[in-house]
């Protein structure tokens, strides 16, 4: 039962130095139940475990959410309603669906090119009630945007990632990747037009393992 991984969320939500309300602490752990439902038939995720979809997926994209709104501080919103993510090759919905419970504010598209997925993240917004969440079938290539932030995780190397998704990035946006171990080869490889600015790193709660943020911009240089 995911309501006994109640506890550990919210150890691991107070580690991470976030206040979220028991309504979102609900949807988090509602999210991971339709996870879970959904995994028996349409294959979202690799980890299976209850326990390690907490710590593989929430609370790893639960790291990303204090990063990503001292980033938003600093900006202003491309159309000036309101900040929007993309998320590319969202899968089952992470980080986006944690972004968009953690951050009621902005607005959340998550878009993979698999049909499934972005079904499952239309039931998830309707499911937690969540307005600022959209699934979207296409490719990333074929979005034009304008997205502040544009984020992936585990989705490609930082150069086919910053290729595809440039046109759906805002004037002034940036470009979140979350890694594992810093990518010093990947980094190499990216065009000179593209700055990274903070590559930052994570500590996620109860996962032994290395975490980092890239964050990068188009050089204004170029």
């Amino acid at each position: 039962m995911t309501s006994e991984l109640l506890p550990t969320l919210k150890s691991g939500v107070a580690e991470l130095g976030l206040d979220l309300s028991d309504t979102q602490l609900g949807q988090l752990m509602d999210y991971l139940a339709l996870i879970q439902k959904w995994n028996k038939v349409y294959n979202l995720t690799a980890v299976r475990l209850p326990q390690e979809m907490l710590t593989h997926h929430l609370l790893d994209s639960l790291a990303v959410i204090q990063p990503l709104r001292q980033q938003l501080h600093t900006r202003v919103p491309a159309e000036g309603a309101g900040f929007r993510l993309l998320d590319v090759g969202a899968g089952a919905g992470l980080p986006g669906v944690v972004v968009a419970i953690c951050c009621p504010e902005v607005a959340v598209t998550c878009v993979d090119t698999v049909a499934k997925k972005a079904t499952f993240i239309q039931q998830v917004a309707i499911a937690l009630k969540l307005p600022n969440l959209q699934g979207l079938h296409a490719r990333v290539e074929n979005l034009t945007g304008p997205f502040d932030v544009v984020s992936s995780r585990a989705f490609a190397s930082l150069l086919d990632f910053v290729t595809w998704s440039r046109e759906a990035l805002a004037p002034g946006g940036v470009w979140m990747a979350m890694k594992g171990k810093h990518p010093a080869d990947e980094l190499a490889a990216l065009p000179a037009d593209v700055e990274v600015f903070h590559v930052e790193q994570l500590s996620v709660p109860g996962l032994g393992a290395e975490r980092c943020i890239v964050w990068m911009k188009p050089s204004a240089s170029v």
